[in-house]
């Protein structure tokens, strides 16, 4: 069985609420574990990375999460990400699947600069960028309302996120399930 951990951080709870509704998505096709980043990590400027190590070297898909503030992640988010440099020296999360979510208060706040910037230190680790598989406002939920298909992005404008944002984190998590049990499927070539 597959497991995905979904590795975010949250400050005023939205992204909380869209790793969830990813958490219950990756759930229905394997293992899903949510890894909450948290400010009391980060030590004199430095992320401590080593008791995230395990988890991040097990899980056979990442899905990076951070609200966009100033058309990026959150500086937390930023402190992880510069740790992860240890384990890019053993390309430790190498082959692995990816994928991105944040959260904006703006339609338009620029949150595709944060799933850029996810995809980018995918790439730099040598993982396998995962964005979603459907053009916007598909279907009776509406999925991909905000249109990106680098992820998915909730707007945030009140405290209870919107329905169709929610319905597209979960499918963004099924998605990146169902690919690590198929990346993990023994493969057929190889037997014959």
């Amino acid at each position: 069985m597959s497991l995905i951990l979904i590795l975010y951080f949250s400050a005023g709870g939205n992204t909380h609420q869209l790793a969830e509704a990813i958490h219950q998505g990756a759930s229905q096709h394997g293992a899903s574990r949510l890894l909450r980043l948290q400010s009391a990590d980060i030590r004199h400027g430095r992320f401590l990375i080593q008791p995230f190590a395990d988890a991040l070297r097990q899980a056979d898909g990442i899905i990076f999460g951070s609200p966009t503030y100033m058309g990026g992640p959150t500086a937390q988010f930023k402190a992880f990400a510069d740790a992860s440099s240890e384990l890019w020296r053993d390309q430790a999360l190498a082959g692995k699947l990816a994928a991105g979510f944040t959260t904006g208060s703006g339609l338009n706040g620029d949150q595709q600069g944060t799933l850029t910037y996810f995809a980018t230190l995918a790439s730099q680790h040598g993982m396998l960028w995962c964005g979603l598989d459907i053009p916007n406002n598909q279907g009776p939920e509406r999925l991909n309302r905000m249109g990106s298909q680098w992820g998915a992005i909730a707007h945030a404008e009140e405290k209870a996120l919107h329905p169709s944002d929610l319905a597209t984190a979960r499918h963004l998590g099924a998605r990146v399930a169902r690919l690590a049990q198929r990346l993990r499927a023994p493969s057929t070539e190889a037997s014959s």
